[in-house]
């Protein structure tokens, strides 16, 4: 499988999470955004809307991370460990998904790209917006030891990069967060490929764009 990322993604990672835990392996292939390779007519023709990750599995392309997190798990998956069958267990794990990608990581972006990308102020209403998205996981792990239920799933794998990620590039203090803190501590020794692929990138993220930060 050709995997198209940018190793300093968070939605990059946790596809890079899912296929190590399922015993997979991903042809790497970097593309630069910066330097405009996912605008390149090659690239085109595989993604018309030019986004990363994006998954070639033989004939089958499919872009977007939570979608391919699923889709590894549907096709490649020995058994439903990291995506349970039963509906009401998916449809939670589903949920946390859907609030990964526009609530927490997708308020982490809205705060702190302009200012990474752009150069702009920090706008406290945004950052504010972020605070309540971590309360609401603070919430999640209050009644459950993983984020989508009692055992690990790609819920936790989704969310691990971009919490992540938020720690690093925002030097975020997660003191006021002990669920958050209980589950990032546990989850960072146990998930393979962690160091790599998650603290390594954020890492390489917060160089790129926040040097000397």
């Amino acid at each position: 499988m050709d995997f198209y990322h940018l190793p300093l993604s968070a939605p990059c990672q946790s596809v890079r999470l899912v296929a190590k835990a399922l015993g997979l392996h991903l042809n790497l292939k970097e593309v630069n955004l910066l330097a405009g390779e996912h605008l390149k007519p090659e690239f085109l023709k595989i993604n018309p809307q030019h986004c990363i990750p994006t998954l070639v599995d033989n004939d089958f392309v499919l872009w977007e991370s939570r979608a391919i997190l699923t889709y590894l798990c549907e096709k490649y998956g020995k058994n439903d460990g990291l995506y349970p069958r039963d509906p009401k267990k998916r449809a939670v794990v589903n949920q946390r998904l859907y609030f990964d990608m526009g609530t927490l990581y997708g308020r982490f972006s809205a705060a702190y790209y302009p200012m990474m990308m752009d150069g702009k102020e920090l706008n406290p209403e945004l950052v504010a917006k972020l605070d309540e998205a971590l309360e609401f996981l603070e919430g999640f792990l209050d009644k459950t030891p993983y984020v989508a239920g009692d055992k690990l799933t790609v819920a936790d794998l989704a969310v691990l990069p971009s919490l992540t990620t938020i720690e690093v590039l925002a030097s975020y203090d997660l003191s006021k967060f002990p669920n958050i803190q209980r589950w990032y501590g546990e989850v960072k020794q146990s998930v393979a490929g962690y160091q790599e692929i998650c603290a390594e990138g954020a890492a390489e993220f917060k160089q790129a764009f926040m040097p000397g930060s």
